[in-house]
């Protein structure tokens, strides 16, 4: 994926790397405070190295800079739609920080992880969207998504995982 940028734009959008994860941290923190869950973020630079950039990438990221300043991610990893036997790209945080939110930082991030999507040979580009998040809501109905109303997200994490992980 090589960096998106226009001449007569303040924008551009590149791959994130190992030495973006302090930066990544900061933005990832500053989404969970926006979601008012920022005690639940544990990650650090170390990990999300190891995890981000390590023998086997989890995920990869984008990162949008203004004015060669960091203004906001997209982290993202493949995942696979059994109906349509094809890969799909699912879009894991979206977040631009609140002062650059208004300048098309948001949607240049979409737009490029659904051009990464078309390219990668994807039959759909997915993500969640809390249900409070009206503004987002509206957001990414305006970029032509369907808010799906009948799923729900289901999680097992910390000790309920381990109880399943090792359930015989």
């Amino acid at each position: 994926m090589s960096p998106l940028h226009t001449p007569d734009s303040a924008l551009r959008l590149r791959p994130a790397t190992a030495e973006d994860c302090d930066t990544l941290l900061r933005l990832i923190r500053g989404l969970a405070e926006y979601e008012h869950l920022l005690d639940r973020v544990t990650a650090t630079p170390e990990q999300l190295r190891a995890t981000l950039f390590g023998e086997r990438p989890a995920a990869e990221a984008l990162l949008a800079e203004w004015q060669g300043e960091p203004a906001g991610f997209a982290l993202f990893f493949p995942n696979y739609s059994t109906f349509l036997a094809q890969p799909g790209l699912y879009l894991e945080d979206l977040f631009v920080l609140p002062e650059r939110r208004g300048l098309g930082i948001g949607k240049a991030l979409l737009q490029a992880l659904a051009a990464l999507a078309v390219q990668r040979g994807c039959g759909r580009f997915e993500w969640s969207v809390l249900d409070w998040n009206q503004p987002a809501i509206d957001f990414y109905q305006a970029m032509g998504a369907t808010v799906m109303p009948d799923w729900r997200i289901c999680r097992v994490t910390g000790e309920a995982l381990q109880r399943l992980g090792t359930a015989g």
